[in-house]
């Protein structure tokens, strides 16, 4: 298969935890949830046309977590690709406790999140969860609890790698003395960069840097504006740029764009296949 029908294989591959290489252009499930990521999706069938779309474009790393729905992403994906691709890696998250629409609470007791990883484990049909990232960090328990119990999760076979979401580098350090982090998984696009450090962190630790929201590009894709302007000099879309952008930003970068509908998940996917030149990169790097 060439790039041109698998065009998320043209995104390079990276090896999460030294051992799952993965293509790094992902996708996020979050957005195949209900409004406010809660409840039912609007069209269920669309959202399972999604994934298996996904999955034939080269995706073979998807993004999910409990709290999406809740629950609802992780019985998407089982029921629209299950039994797996032999390369498919799901990860998927725990930490965060749902009262409604909109509503999150970080909850990182040990109990719970061995629940919450036996409940996923169960929802995607798996015996062993690829990667399980800590949702957030629960300011009122120890880290070396919270991922302290991952680590007998892992030592058990339940998990293979774990990760961490929405950490600074002294978080990864301190989680780090109780379990190998493999991946971080922070707010980061051409817009925000606060990550920055953790993203260098990263790269000189070959921990993979998943970023969430790489498609917020604010009034950078404004009619007039430098994505704007150097996606009509390209001849892509802005948001194929931004994550071209992402792309040639560092090579342990994961972008996992979400989407409800094929059609823009195709667009998404087709970014893999955008080459910046560094006068290009370097302009859009600069303008933010």
């Amino acid at each position: 298969m060439t790039t041109t029908t698998r065009p998320a294989e043209a995104s390079g591959t990276f090896a999460i935890g030294g051992d799952l290489v993965v293509n790094r252009l992902g996708y996020g499930s979050m957005q195949l949830t209900g409004e406010g990521v809660w409840g039912e999706p609007r069209d269920p069938e669309e959202a399972v046309r999604v994934l298996r779309r996904a999955v034939e474009l080269g995706v073979n790393l998807i993004d999910t977590a409990d709290s999406y729905g809740p629950f609802v992403a992780e019985r998407l994906i089982r029921k629209a690709l299950h039994p797996y691709p032999d390369d498919l890696v799901i990860a998927t998250k725990a930490g965060f406790t749902r009262q409604g629409p909109g509503e999150w609470r970080p909850l990182g007791r040990p109990e719970y999140l061995r629940q919450q990883a036996e409940l996923s484990l169960r929802h995607l049909g798996v015996e062993r969860i690829d990667l399980f990232q800590l949702h957030r960090i629960d300011p009122a328990v120890p880290v070396a609890d919270q991922v302290g119990e991952l680590a007998l999760l892992q030592q058990e076979g339940k998990i293979r790698h774990i990760g961490l979401s929405e950490v600074g580098v002294e978080d990864v350090e301190e989680a780090g003395r109780s379990a190998r982090i493999v991946s971080v998984q922070n707010l980061y696009n051409l817009a925000h960069r606060d990550a920055e450090p953790l993203l260098e962190y990263s790269e000189a630790n070959d921990i993979a840097f998943i970023p969430w929201f790489p498609l917020a590009t604010g009034s950078l894709a404004k009619e007039g504006g430098p994505l704007a302007a150097a996606a009509a000099e390209h001849g892509a879309t802005p948001s194929q740029l931004a994550l071209a952008w992402l792309l040639r930003r560092s090579p342990v970068m994961l972008p996992i764009p979400g989407t409800s509908t094929v059609a823009h998940l195709e667009d998404n996917v087709t970014a893999a296949t955008v080459t910046l030149t560094d006068e290009q990169f370097e302009a859009l790097s600069k303008a933010a």
